[in-house]
């Protein structure tokens, strides 16, 4: 055999062994991480839940007046959060605090998307604020 040609060959097969090397070593990074991301989701799917669980537990639940169905609301106190109110209730108090000043019912609503041209879609909402 030509020595020129083996020695061609032994030195190609030297890139080709240092270039497996380099690439096991990158799928085992690859691999490492790919382990790694499946635990942050198993975590993050497990304090998700627990979240979700906390949430509906101090959320709101609905109640029964007079044979209807309402949703209750907590009693003012300093450490109720407002995450605690009923969705439509969170909206109202972002309606209010836009405001520059002073607010009327009519204007909340306006700023809520509620027909204002009958007073009695208004007294609802006016109800909502007024305890």
């Amino acid at each position: 055999m030509d020595p020129e040609l083996l020695e061609r060959i032994t030195a190609r097969r030297a890139e080709l062994d240092e270039l497996e090397e380099r690439l096991a070593k990158q799928l085992a990074e690859v691999r490492a991480e790919r382990d790694e991301l499946a635990v942050a989701e198993k975590v993050l799917e497990r304090i998700s839940e627990q979240l979700a669980e906390e949430h509906a537990a101090s959320a709101p639940t609905p109640g029964h007046v007079g044979g209807r169905a309402v949703m209750l609301i907590p009693h003012r106190e300093p450490d109720v959060e407002e995450v605690m109110l009923p969705p439509d209730y969170q909206r109202i108090l972002a309606a209010v605090r836009q405001a520059a000043g002073p607010i009327m019912a009519r204007q909340v609503g306006e700023m809520l998307g509620v027909d204002v041209s009958m007073r009695a879609k208004l007294e609802p909402l006016r109800g909502n604020w007024s305890d």
